[in-house]
C-alpha cells in the first residue's frame, strides 16, 4: 500500500509517505515555504494544504498522485464541531470543520490527479497515537497523548497489542493541560503555539510558588483531569514581548511546569495500574517537554519510555499514514532514524557553492576538519545528509561548538537572536553518555533531560543548564557513522565527547533545510565555518 499522510489541521503542517508499511519520507511544510510551523494557528488557515512536502514526498517515492492507495489526514470532521449554515465570526470552529471536510480537493489543486475518494479521516488523538506505537520498536506497549486539542479533545491513554490500540481514557475539552500551557506562554510574553519550549527552559530559574494554585485548578482524576480557567494575571502581570525578565515570570514558569509534570506523573501511574506494561510510547505536543518526560522515567511506573521525534502536529502526519496502512493490511515498520527530509548529492552541493561564487575546499575528511574548528573555539554550521523530521536538530541541520568553553552558550544565543535563559545541547557518544550524565540512555532524538555528573559539570559549562542537567542526544557510530567521526575526532583534540548543538537557524526561523538556506545563515551569522556534505567554507578572519 502507498499511503500519504497529511497534517494540516492547526499549525506544523506536515506530510508522510508510508509505501508497503516502510516510512519513506516525511517532512515539514516549514522547511519550503519558510514560514514558522508553516501557517498560523487559527480556522482560516486550516483550508492550507502542505503543498510542497508532499509534492516532495511523492517524488522522494518516484510515484505520481495517482498511484496512491490511500489519503490519511490527521484530523476527523465528524468528532469536530458541526457547521452551522451561517459561518459568522461566531462560529469559527465551524470553518475550520468546513474546510477539513474540502481539505482533500485543496491538497489535489497542487497534485492533480489526487485520489479524493480514497482519503481517510483519522483521529488527531488517534494519528497521535499511531505516530508513537507504531513508529516504534515495541508492538507491544502503553501510550500517551497529551497536548493542547484535537476535534473536541485533548488527551488519550490506552494499550497496544500487537500494533492494535485499545483506547482506554480519553479527555474533553474545554479540558486540557497543553490549552493551560499556552496561556502561560502567552502570558509570559511568548507567542501561543509556538514558544512553549522557552516556558520550560525559564522555569529551571523559577520556584513553584503557585503550586497550591495550580493543584487546585488542574486536578487529575480517573484517568482523565479537569483544568479551570486560571486567572493569570493575578499569579503574574502579562509580560510585554519586549520587557523585560523578572523572579515573577520565572516563577509562574516554574509554577505551571512542575504542575504538568505532576500531573503527567498520575496519569502514567494510572495508565500503568491499567495495563502492567513496561514499555510507554508518548506523543502530542506536551511530550516535546523533556523535563516532564525526564520526571516521568527517574519517578513513573514505567521500565522504558519512547518517545516520537515529530510528536508535535507535525507528526500526525506520520501516525495518519501508519495507522491507515495497518488498517488496509500492511505491517508497519518502526521508524529507525529522523533523518527522512531532503538531501543533496555531493554535486549538486558543488553546484550550489560555485553559483553562490564563494570560496570551499574538500578536505580528506569533513570530520577531522570540523572537529580541528571546534577544538579551536569555532563555531560551524554542520549541513549533512536529509534533514531531521521534528523540532530537534540531530546532527544533520546543526550549529556545532566546544561545550568546554562557558561563553558559547551566549555566542550561540547571539547568532540565533534567542534569549540569554535559553540552554542549548550536547550532543555525546553513546558509549561514552553514561560517564558523564545521568537518566534514560540512551537518547538519540534529544526528548530527555539527564543530570549532568559533578566530575563534568566544569568540563563542559557551555551545555550545563542552571539547574545542573542537559538536554542530550546520545550518538551510536552504527547509525551516524559521519557524527560519530566528528565527536571521535574531537575528544582525540580536547579529551571531550561532547560537542554542543543547537539548531542551524535564526530566530524565528525554521531550521535550515535546503542548501540557499545553509548559504543565507551562513553569510548573516558569525559562524566561523560551513560543512556542507564533503565541502568546507571558512569565514575570513573566523576562529579556525
Amino acid at each position: 500500500m502507498k499511503v500519504l499522510g497529511i497534517n494540516a489541521v492547526f499549525h506544523d503542517s506536515a506530510a508522510a509517505l508510508v509505501i508497503d508499511g516502510e516510512t519513506v519520507a516525511a517532512a515539514e511544510e516549514e522547511r519550503f515555504n519558510r514560514r514558522k510551523h508553516a501557517k498560523e494557528c487559527n480556522p482560516f488557515s486550516a483550508w492550507e494544504p502542505p503543498a510542497q512536502s508532499a509534492a516532495w514526498c511523492l517524488e522522494k517515492a518516484r510515484i505520481t498522485p495517482q498511484d496512491l492507495d490511500a489519503i490519511a489526514y490527521s484530523y476527523d470532521p465528524d468528532l469536530a464541531q458541526q457547521p452551522s449554515s451561517d459561518l459568522s465570526a461566531t462560529d469559527w470552529e465551524g470553518l475550520r470543520t468546513l474546510y477539513v471536510r474540502q481539505a482533500p480537493f485543496f491538497l489535489r489543486t497542487a497534485l492533480p490527479g489526487l485520489p479524493v475518494e480514497r482519503t481517510h479521516f483519522v483521529r488527531h488523538h488517534v494519528a497521535h497515537a499511531a505516530s508513537a506505537y507504531l513508529a516504534s520498536p515495541y508492538r507491544n506497549c502503553s501510550v500517551l497523548v497529551l497536548d493542547g486539542r484535537g476535534e473536541c479533545g485533548s488527551y488519550l491513554a490506552g494499550r497496544v497489542i500487537d500494533g492494535n490500540l485499545h483506547i482506554l481514557a480519553t479527555q474533553d475539552l474545554p479540558h486540557s493541560v497543553g490549552l493551560r500551557y499556552e496561556e502561560a506562554t502567552m502570558q509570559l510574553g511568548f507567542r501561543r503555539s509556538s514558544d512553549e519550549y522557552k516556558v520550560m527552559g525559564l522555569a529551571a530559574y523559577g520556584r513553584p510558588v503557585h503550586q497550591e494554585y495550580f493543584r487546585q485548578a488542574m486536578r487529575v482524576r480517573d484517568g482523565g483531569f479537569q483544568t479551570d480557567p486560571i486567572d493569570w494575571d493575578a499569579l503574574c502581570p502579562q509580560r510585554g514581548e519586549t520587557d523585560p525578565f523578572t523572579q515573577v515570570h520565572a516563577d509562574l514558569a516554574a509554577g505551571i511546569q512542575t504542575r504538568v509534570e505532576e500531573m503527567l506523573l498520575e496519569l502514567g501511574h494510572w495508565l500503568h495500574a491499567c495495563t502492567g506494561d513496561d514499555v510507554l510510547t508518548m506523543a502530542g505536543g506536551v511530550a516535546l517537554n523533556c523535563v516532564a518526560n525526564a520526571r516521568l522515567a527517574s519517578e513513573g511506573p514505567f521500565k522504558t519510555i519512547w518517545v516520537q521525534p515529530a510528536s508535535g502536529d507535525a507528526g500526525t502526519a506520520l501516525g495518519a499514514a501508519q495507522y491507515t496502512a495497518h488498517r488496509l493490511g500492511d505491517r508497519v515498520r518502526p521508524m529507525s532514524t529522523a533523518a527522512l527530509g531532503r538531501s543533496w548529492s555531493e554535486a549538486e552541493l558543488e553546484r550550489w557553492l560555485m553559483e553562490a561564487a564563494i570560496a570551499f575546499e574538500r578536505p580528506t575528511s569533513i570530520a577531522d576538519a570540523t572537529a580541528q574548528i571546534i577544538a579551536n573555539d569555532g563555531i560551524v554550521a554542520w549541513f549533512q545528509g536529509q534533514s531531521e523530521y521534528g523540532p530537534r536538530a540531530l546532527g544533520h541541520r546543526s550549529l556545532l561548538a566546544n561545550p568546554k568553553f562557558c561563553d558559547n552558550l551566549e555566542r550561540l544565543n547571539n547568532i540565533k537572536g534567542r534569549e540569554q535563559f535559553r540552554p542549548v545541547a550536547p550532543m555525546v557518544l553513546e558509549k561514552r553518555a553514561h560517564e558523564i550524565f545521568e537518566g534514560q540512555l540512551p537518547s538519540p532524538y534529544m526528548l530527555f533531560t539527564h543530570r549532568v555528573r559533578d566530575a563534568w559539570r566544569e568540563k563542559i559549562p557551555a551545555v550545563v543548564h542552571v539547574d545542573g542537567t542537559a538536554r542530550v542526544q546520545t550518538v551510536d557510530g552504527h547509525d551516524e557513522p559521519l557524527v560519530a567521526e566528528m565527536l571521535e575526532a574531537v575528544a582525540a583534540r580536547t579529551g571531550v565527547p561532547v560537542v554542543v548543538n543547537t539548531s542551524l537557524n535564526t530566530a524565528g526561523r525554521p531550521m535550515v533545510d535546503a542548501p540557499r538556506d545553509a548559504l543565507e545563515c551562513f553569510g548573516s551569522a558569525p559562524i566561523d565555518a560551513l560543512a556542507i556534505g564533503p565541502f568546507l567554507v571558512r569565514r575570513n578572519g573566523a576562529r579556525l
